[in-house]
């Protein structure tokens, strides 16, 4: 991995350490968190938190101490807070792994991610096709995500040359996306920064986002 801030290593640690087939990486989980920031419709914490650490733990956090669902839900807010900002300085910075034999960008991890966020919502991304200001940037980030799952009918020429210029593209589409979805909501901000309660009653929903009552999940 290369040098991240040690928030961010430990965050990849953590992804790697879930009981789960196959964790996210954190580019991964970069491209997740901003397919959730741009997507038409708001998905609730509890629905892809679960996407996040396993469908195999059944919306249960998948660790034995209360303090480390805490840290987790709290990284992961943090790092979709960043994103947000950035997002809205049209700053995008995606996290990216970056091949060590030749220093090529990785960029394909990171669009995995940001499809993981599609797929909860397939038919709302479906209909920026119909956008008069989204279509065109939905066409190219749709293109650069088949490119990225080798299921591009372009022709290896074509693909070749996108490839050179992915990550422009990518960032250029998605920002474009944001935009658009900002504007269609109207002046404030789609998405509310997210944050962890600092104090909880035993009643409420559990803010590690299981959808359980506090008192049935980590008090």
């Amino acid at each position: 991995m290369r040098h991240f801030p040690s928030r961010f290593r430990r965050l990849d640690g953590a992804l790697a350490d879930l009981p789960v087939e196959q964790p996210m990486l954190l580019t991964e989980l970069d491209g997740f968190l901003t397919g959730l920031l741009v997507c038409p419709e708001a998905v609730p914490s509890h629905e892809w938190m679960t996407v996040i650490w396993g469908t195999e733990a059944d919306g249960i956090p998948p660790f034995e101490d209360p303090v480390d669902v805490q840290w987790f839900s709290n990284a992961v807010a943090a790092r979709r807070n960043e994103i947000a900002r950035d997002l809205d300085r049209s700053k995008l910075q995606p996290i990216l792994d970056i091949d060590e034999r030749d220093g090529e960008i990785l960029w394909e991890y990171w669009v995995d991610g940001f499809g993981e966020a599609i797929a909860l919502r397939p038919e709302t991304w479906d209909a920026l096709a119909d956008s008069p200001e989204s279509a065109a940037p939905w066409s190219r980030l749709a293109r650069l995500i088949a490119i990225a799952r080798n299921e591009s009918e372009l022709d290896s020429v074509e693909v070749n040359a996108l490839e050179g210029q992915a990550m422009t593209e990518l960032i250029d589409a998605v920002q474009l996306l944001y935009t658009a979805r900002t504007r269609l909501l109207g002046a404030q901000s789609p998405t509310p920064p997210a944050t962890m309660l600092t104090k909880v009653g035993r009643n409420d929903r559990c803010p590690c986002g299981s959808g359980k009552k506090y008192k049935r999940c980590c008090d």
